[in-house]
């Protein structure tokens, strides 16, 4: 795990609330995504996941919602300052079943802020995105409270993988524009996990898929990995359209390796 004293602390918060909202139902608490599998980027989220025992109740909803707002810092990430947060809640029997779509009881994130100060509250839903999510927990999350991860994240299949990430594509295709950064390195290591069944981080991934790729489509995803680090800026007003042509091949190379 490689975190500043200062995200430890943020972290450490982060489980104080869950503790003090969720009280006996929280069975478990990890952290997962960049933390663990290779260090935090200069805009990578801290990704927290929590299972409980039971349905979250209105006022563990509006309390939790209330403190993670007040605790996660707003995108992009101030360099120094708090990160965004990134909580996902599942209950025990939900993870059990093992149905597809997973579905989480309570999701928090910072691209969701506008809609929480507007007044909507995070309720239960089935998205293939959180199947990915608890498949890539499985493998690497670190537990802060509670058993090793194994005791409550149940593997999910293969099957239930290939067809989230299936499942996945359009909209990921469809939020290209403006997110031409995100979006690639997502498919790169769709594209990694489709073809070895392991989750890397996005940086690792395109590395990998960087020379299995044309020489002008290794350039664009390698802009893609040297923003996500910090090492050039963001900008794609000039490749654009590059950008999403290229999505659109890295989509099909997915699909023909499942």
């Amino acid at each position: 795990m490689q975190v500043t004293v200062h995200q430890t602390e943020q972290i450490q918060s982060a489980v104080r609330i869950l503790h003090s909202r969720l009280g006996d139902a929280l069975l478990g608490a990890y952290l997962h995504g960049s933390a663990v599998s290779g260090g935090l980027r200069p805009q990578s989220d801290i990704d927290l996941l929590a299972v409980v025992q039971s349905e979250l109740t209105a006022s563990q909803r509006n309390g939790l919602l209330l403190d993670l707002l007040h605790l996660s810092g707003r995108h992009p990430a101030v360099p120094g300052g708090a990160r965004c947060l990134e909580v996902m809640v599942f209950c025990q029997a939900e993870l059990s079943r093992g149905d597809y779509p997973a579905r989480a009881e309570f999701v928090y994130g910072e691209w969701l802020r506008e809609a929480f100060e507007a007044g909507e509250t995070p309720m239960p839903e089935r998205d293939p995105e959180y199947s990915l999510v608890i498949a890539q927990a499985h493998q690497e999350a670190f537990p802060l409270f509670g058993p090793p991860r194994s005791e409550l994240l149940t593997e999910v299949s293969t099957e239930h993988v290939n067809q989230a990430m299936r499942d996945a594509l359009p909209d990921l295709l469809d939020g290209a524009r403006g997110d031409e950064r995100n979006v690639l390195l997502t498919l790169a290591r769709m594209w990694h996990t489709a073809s070895t069944g392991r989750f890397i981080t996005k940086d690792a991934a395109a590395e990998w898929a960087i020379p299995r790729l044309t020489a002008s489509d290794a350039m664009a995803l390698d802009q893609a990995r040297r923003a996500y680090l910090g090492e050039v800026t963001d900008d794609w007003s000039s490749q654009g359209d590059a950008a999403r042509e290229l999505a659109g091949r890295m989509s099909e190379n997915i699909t023909n390796s499942m």
